[in-house]
């Protein structure tokens, strides 16, 4: 199990960072998101090979404009 933004996902264990996004409908190109896995943050760049851990935490933000 992977704990992503707090939500359990069962059977998703070494997925990558770029699948579990876009499981979740994050935005495909990335921009303006980051992501934290067990607390360290991932490059981008290596989305698309870092494959997440069974009992990981997966946090991802993105950033919002306004005033």
């Amino acid at each position: 199990m992977i704990r992503v933004n707090g939500r359990e996902l069962d059977g998703r264990d070494g997925a990558t960072i770029a699948e579990l996004l876009e499981e979740l409908g994050a935005a495909g190109d990335g921009r303006g998101v980051a992501v934290a896995v067990d607390g360290e943050v991932v490059p981008r760049g290596e989305w698309g090979s870092h494959a997440v851990p069974a009992g990981a935490r997966v946090e991802a933000v993105g950033a919002v404009q306004g005033g």
